[in-house]
């Protein structure tokens, strides 16, 4: 059964009220919840493999077939931990820290649209909001490190903030040139406008710019190497959840790698049309659900990937350096990218592949 345009979250949400509306929420929220433990586990999972080929040695192989429980046993470990608090702690941030950090996670993902069908909220400014609860994971680790009255997490907390106040002003520009393409600030609008070409392609060397700016970008917001400052294990002993433990330190561990899926995602989304498959060669195939999550997920994960090859190539970098990038060269190239794209797009100078090729 081909499904419609219509996404199915949509439809159930229209076609209950009162008590079945609770319900209906409860399930998407429930289904959202399981999305997001199973893919921490795989990319956890995933970051190993990659490590191990990197550092040419094997890597997870004794839990389970090939090593595919190992991460499994992980979380089982970290569950059965005590949650040792300091005593000089305030608990209510000290908790609260972990808490908003992985709800600000789990909220993101709900605008993400795996494809046509499935999305779990499809508002009017998704691309806005995303970048908006984005921003406040940085308040858990502020809250987490102030409340845990350590100097080392303090210090990570304080770089967290300079860090990721700074690369979002870089990520905002590199977003602000596909909504220019785009004319729209809702994410199926966006991919929609990707049918004929993709934007990395249809916005020229801006929109190239535009896609490098947003990786570097996503990189440093979500804490990876080479800009774990936040962390810098050789420096800060753990960073800002030094003094976690148990599922403390499993919410923070999670939360960074969701994180790392929803910029392989929105980079997807953006510049790589989302759920759209290249060349349309899966359009007119029945169970089109099935391939724009078949699409977009291979997307994602080549960006994934991408990411982690940065991690397990580039040293860390100090931070000066880390300032120096940002204010010194992505955020001018990028206010200068984003006029360029605003006159491209002014002038009707994009490309278009739809027409170039008849189709």
């Amino acid at each position: 059964m081909i499904l419609s345009n219509a996404n199915i979250f949509s439809q159930w949400l229209e076609s209950t009220s009162g008590l079945g509306y609770v319900l209906v929420l409860i399930l998407i929220a429930a289904l959202y919840l399981g999305f997001f433990a199973v893919a921490g586990l795989m990319l956890v999972l995933m970051e190993r493999r990659v490590a191990g080929f990197f550092q040419l040695r094997l890597g997870p192989n004794r839990v389970g077939p090939w090593g595919l429980f190992q991460t499994i046993a992980d979380a089982l470990k970290l569950v059965s931990k005590e949650i040792f608090i300091p005593k000089q702690a305030d608990k209510f941030l000290y908790k609260a820290g972990y808490y908003i950090v992985i709800i600000a996670a789990l909220i993101g993902i709900g605008v993400i649209p795996f494809s046509r069908q499935i999305q779990g909220f499809d508002i009017n400014v998704g691309i806005f909001f995303i970048t908006a609860v984005s921003s406040v994971g940085v308040l858990g680790i502020l809250f987490g490190a102030w409340g845990s009255r350590n100097k080392y997490s303090l210090i990570g907390a304080m770089r967290s903030g300079l860090q990721m106040v700074s690369y979002e002003l870089s990520a905002g520009f590199a977003v602000v040139t596909v909504v220019l393409m785009a004319g729209s600030l809702k994410m199926t609008e966006i991919v929609e406008a990707q049918q004929s070409t993709w934007f990395l392609f249809k916005g020229h060397l801006p929109a190239i710019i535009a896609f490098m700016i947003f990786i570097i970008a996503g990189t440093a917001e979500s804490n990876r190497v080479p800009f774990d400052l936040v962390e810098g294990e050789s420096e800060l002993g753990a960073g800002f959840h030094t003094e976690y433990s148990g599922m403390g330190f499993a919410y923070f561990f999670l939360a960074e790698f969701i994180n790392m899926f929803i910029i392989a995602a929105l980079t997807s989304t953006l510049f790589l049309g989302g759920w759209l498959a290249p060349f349309g060669i899966t359009d007119g195939l029945p169970a089109q659900w099935f391939w724009g999550m078949f699409w977009f997920f291979l997307k994602t994960g080549v960006i994934i990937f991408l990411l982690m090859w940065f991690r397990w190539t580039f040293p860390r970098l100090r931070i000066d350096q880390l300032l120096t990038l940002e204010w010194k060269y992505l955020l001018p190239v990028g206010l200068v990218n984003t006029v360029v794209m605003a006159l491209f797009v002014w002038k009707d100078w994009l490309i278009d592949l739809g027409k170039i090729f008849g189709s």
